[in-house]
């Protein structure tokens, strides 16, 4: 498929993906809900790029120094050695499960996690974000039950992290169902290079202007700019 003919918001097409897939796969941040609705990420960056100081570390490369993300610091921590690593890494979880106790749910969000409970076929979350932030904020919002695996940051080490198809493979064992089977939804192009690396077809959601172009460079199977497009297709 052409970058310029991936489907955007086509019922049809979102219908025939979601009914060849055995197990859908939700990434958390965005699909699920908006971990930063309360937090911003520049916020989060600079919380990491505190702790790093407060270890001795300064003078970082302007990368890492400007960056408004803070996947970026995490990273840069990681080649600090094990200590600075651990200490960040802490300190982004303990943000998350702070954080989710305020987080906005995505709208058709849990339509979404409801209507595909009730299909009969695993349902995983796949995050970047702490594992214990994303089952905070299921068990918050009475979900977990609806969620057969969650598949999420563990460990403070960066390289296993989406792009990396680590988490999203783990998530294809814990369901017993083949990547080419497994369908993962998400509003980063990092999560859609991990699908496309775990031999997975993925669906983009395109929430902000231009994503839908810059996804497509990606080949998802088709794009969506809401979550309540996937409930209605999936009921089709």
């Amino acid at each position: 498929m052409t970058a310029d003919r991936v489907p955007v918001d086509d019922l049809k097409a979102l219908s025939r993906v979601l009914a060849t897939t055995d197990a859908l796969f939700l990434d958390f941040d965005g699909p699920v809900c908006a971990v930063s609705s309360n937090f911003p990420a520049r916020e989060v960056a600079d919380l990491l790029r505190g702790v790093l100081a407060g270890g001795g570390h300064t003078g970082l490369p302007d990368r890492v120094a400007a960056s408004e993300d803070p996947f970026v610091v995490l990273e840069h921590a990681a080649s600090l050695g094990a200590e600075a690593n651990r200490h960040t890494g802490a300190a982004l979880r303990a943000h998350e499960v702070e954080a989710v106790t305020a987080a906005k749910p995505t709208p058709g969000a849990v339509e979404l996690i409801q209507a595909w409970w009730e299909t009969g076929r695993p349902l995983a979350v796949v995050s970047n974000n702490s594992r214990d932030a994303v089952s905070a904020y299921l068990s918050l919002h009475g979900l977990a039950g609806l969620i057969r695996t969650v598949s999420a940051r563990t460990d403070p080490e960066p390289g296993k992290l989406k792009p990396n198809p680590l988490l999203p493979h783990r998530a294809c064992e814990a369901v017993a169902v083949p990547a080419v089977r497994c369908t993962p939804v998400s509003d980063s192009l990092t999560d859609l290079r991990a699908a496309r690396r775990a031999r997975s077809r993925a669906i983009g959601c395109a929430n902000e202007a231009g994503k839908s172009e810059l996804f497509a460079a990606e080949h998802p199977s088709a794009t969506t700019t809401s979550t309540t497009h996937l409930s209605r297709a999936l009921l089709l």
